[in-house]
């Protein structure tokens, strides 16, 4: 069994990774402020209120709630739109909350740190699928501040000798099937949501952001993974560091690529009711494709998504969608 610190346990996918840490026998102190997660959504873990920013309260959870083996971080501004507008909050919450967490860290002797970074970093790549030594070259601040913690903690890997994994989401999507945790953004800006509501009556018809992309109906393309799938991946990744595998960034998703068309008719399948469609001009810092390679993270962790076809994803947010929780 493994303490650990889990910055953002309360919100979407640090939640179901504290429920698999859970399963796992691992013992986990959460520290999240509740801008955008829910304190039930932590189970019997312990919650401290703060910002995993701020120096004092996380010096004072890793001194005096520690030992801690292991820093899980979550926390985080996620929003591409909203980096645009006003990217110095981003810079200030993503990149340099996550440099006095790792300083803390560091200074606790925590021995791994697994940090949930995005495809974002990739921006328009130059081939699918992407593997993990494609240029990064992000588009939006919230991309770009990804990959400035993800150089923070190599640094600190090569000064200090900390474990460290970066693991690069493609869409994180779903519910967990066992019920009581989903998506609950604040507004919300993913599709499946969106689509579920629209199809179901319970939000605006669904804006679809281009017709025109280089893909084979014209809508983006995505790979799609399920954030149950994706909490598994955290627990081993934790596991594997302290085990001693070797560290770096990792991509996690499937491989396979699902237009915003195809999710649209996986909802209607799902819901029984076509999703009303708005067509919109294309969004800034929107890449046309993105779909993983994934095979190392596979090799070296031995990861293999189990929910991750559409038709589950979609099932489990719809699930979550008509049990009214996430609103």
């Amino acid at each position: 069994m493994a303490r650990l610190l889990v910055t953002g346990g309360a919100g979407y996918v640090g939640s179901h990774a504290l429920r698999a840490l859970a399963r796992a026998g691992h013992e986990a102190v959460v520290i999240d402020d509740l801008r955008a997660g829910r304190a039930a959504f932590v189970g019997e873990a312990e919650l401290i209120r703060a910002d995993a920013g701020d120096p004092a309260a996380v010096a004072d959870v890793l001194g005096r709630r520690g030992p801690f083996d292991g820093v899980l971080h979550f926390a985080a501004s996620i929003e591409v739109a909203a980096s645009l507008a006003d990217p110095l909050a981003f810079y200030r919450n993503n990149v340099s909350a996550s440099a006095t967490l790792l300083a803390a860290s560091l200074a606790a002797g925590v021995r791994a740190f697994v940090f949930s970074s995005s495809a974002a970093v990739y921006g328009s790549p130059a081939r699918t699928p992407i593997a993990e030594d494609a240029p990064l070259a992000p588009l939006s601040p919230y991309g770009a501040s990804k990959g400035m913690v993800e150089r923070m903690l190599a640094d600190a890997a090569a000064a200090h000798g900390l474990r460290v994994a970066a693991l690069r989401y493609f869409n994180a999507a779903g519910a967990d099937p066992d019920g009581g945790l989903g998506e609950c953004h604040e507004p919300e800006t993913h599709l499946i949501p969106l689509a579920l509501r629209a199809a179901s009556g319970g939000g605006p018809a669904l804006r679809l952001f281009g017709s025109d992309w280089p893909t084979r109906d014209g809508s983006c393309e995505r790979d799609f993974v399920h954030v149950s799938d994706l909490a598994d991946a955290h627990v081993l990744a934790l596991e594997g560091l302290l085990a001693g595998r070797p560290g770096g960034a990792f991509n996690l998703g499937t491989g396979a690529g699902h237009t915003v068309r195809e999710v649209i008719a996986a909802v209607e399948r799902a819901v029984g009711r076509p999703v009303p469609v708005e067509p919109a001009p294309r969004r800034p810092g929107d890449p046309a494709v993105l779909v993983a390679d994934a095979s190392r993270f596979r090799r070296a962790y031995g990861f293999a998504p189990r929910r991750s076809d559409l038709a589950t994803i979609v099932a489990t947010a719809w699930e979550w969608e008509r049990s009214g929780a996430g609103r």
